[in-house]
């Protein structure tokens, strides 16, 4: 594949839902998961998609004749320290509405590679443009600049200040069917998140909402037939692309046929490889074949393809089936580790070591700074005792820095926009809606 390329290369370099959670404390080890038992065969009846890899930029795209001076994105990840290349692993969530001392400790010392806000940072438009300003700012120092991220769905994981005119949720979109308004719903989207300075939208959902007792996705999702959510949802991630805003497809392996919030405790959804590619793997499958930017992975447990360990920290669910049998090189992004689900089995130094050797990239740590120094000092600690190789730690900051390179993400700051024609074309679309 393109990255176990580019770390062969670097080897011969010899490159070294809002929910507030209470601090983790660390344990010596992982606490056993429910349901534990014999690992079956884990990919029996997995079936493939065509190995379509993600290549963020081809003048950067390594390959094994590729030199390490041939490649700028490879000097760069060769050229930075083992702190600098675990901070841009880490996306971060801050407290407050205004720029505090620990945000600025996490963006200028730990060089984060992202941040996340949610409702409550949020007053109104002038506040919000403020704070992403200094967030920006704040990281003038570092050579790379921030993921800006947010959860802008639409319907009722809607972030943006009351400025805005309101978009409905993707189970009102998905009612027509409708690919073209799924793909301008996508637009509109990027352009509310653009518009104050967010660059990624972790967007559109593509679950599908196959269980009626599901108490976190419901309207969340296109509907509860596949073909409705990977037409619309593919429709809603290019809009969204094209505008220029980095799409975040989620939950995967599929998060719709739950009847446990993740956010509070961890669901066990036992299906087998074949039942799952036949429904929840369709619309994940399509937009990897149409070159997926990047992917949130659920904290959902799959007992019949790994028995002991949830998907965001499985290497059968990320590294065997979305990165090998899927085709998948695009970013990985966990969904925030400091939900009930990760923190009610897991410490967060375990499940920070064992999402990466899985093969995720972007560490989501959504709330508490001490949190996110208990996972920085894990994976660091983890990389010098050699239980994660740098490697490894290598793919994934490449891979980043490649995605912040396609969407040409820049620290600027932005001014206080005029909503006018924004929310003049959201009028105009909505009445589309509603026929």
């Amino acid at each position: 594949m393109v990255i176990t390329a580019l770390v062969t290369v670097l080897l011969i370099a010899g490159c070294s839902e809002d929910n507030n959670t209470a601090v983790v404390q660390p344990s010596p080890e992982v606490t056993a998961m429910p349901g534990a038992s014999t690992a079956p065969d884990k990919t029996a009846g997995i079936q493939p998609a065509p190995n379509t890899p993600v290549s963020p930029s081809a003048d950067h795209t390594a390959s094994p004749d590729t030199g390490i001076n041939d490649n700028p994105l490879a000097r760069q990840v060769a050229g930075m320290t083992l702190e600098a290349k675990i901070g841009q692993m880490l996306l971060v969530g801050i407290d407050g509405t205004k720029l505090d001392e620990s945000a600025k400790s996490m963006i200028s010392e730990d060089e984060v590679g992202g941040i996340i806000l949610y409702k409550d940072n949020i007053q109104n438009l002038k506040s919000i443009v403020t704070l992403i300003n200094e967030l920006k700012m704040s990281n003038s120092g570092n050579a790379v600049p921030l993921f800006m991220s947010v959860d802008q769905e639409g319907g009722k994981v809607s972030r943006m200040p009351a400025e805005y005119t309101a978009i409905p949720s993707n189970a009102k979109v998905g009612i027509s069917g409708n690919a073209d308004s799924a793909g301008m719903m996508g637009r509109l989207l990027a352009r509310e998140v653009l518009s104050v300075g967010f660059n990624m939208d972790f967007a559109p959902v593509l679950d599908i909402n196959s269980n009626p007792d599901n108490p976190v996705i419901g309207e969340r999702s296109f509907g509860s037939n596949a073909n409705i959510v990977t037409r619309l949802g593919i429709a809603e991630m290019k809009g969204m692309s094209e505008e220029g805003a980095i799409p975040v497809i989620k939950h995967f392996p599929g998060h719709g046929d739950t009847s446990v919030d993740s956010h509070l405790e961890l669901p066990v959804v036992n299906k087998t490889a074949d039942q799952l590619a036949k429904l929840e793997w369709l619309p994940f499958q399509a937009a990897i074949q149409e070159n997926a930017d990047a992917v949130m992975v659920a904290h959902i447990l799959y007992p019949k393809l790994d028995p002991e360990k949830p998907a965001s920290l499985s290497k059968t669910i990320i590294g065997s089936l979305l990165r090998d049998q899927m085709g998948f090189d695009g970013v990985v992004i966990t969904d925030d580790l400091t939900m009930g689900a990760i923190t009610e089995h897991y410490t967060l130094p375990a499940a920070a070591i064992d999402t990466v050797l899985a093969g995720s990239d972007v560490l989501l740590v959504a709330h508490e700074y001490a949190n996110e120094q208990m996972v920085r000092k894990a994976l660091l600690n983890g990389v010098k005792k050699g239980t994660i190789p740098e490697s490894r730690i290598d793919e994934s900051v490449y891979r980043i820095l490649a995605l912040k390179e396609k969407y040409h993400l820049s620290d600027k700051p932005m001014s206080v926009p005029n909503l006018t024609a924004l929310n003049n074309d959201i009028k105009e679309w909505l009445q589309t809606i509603k026929k």
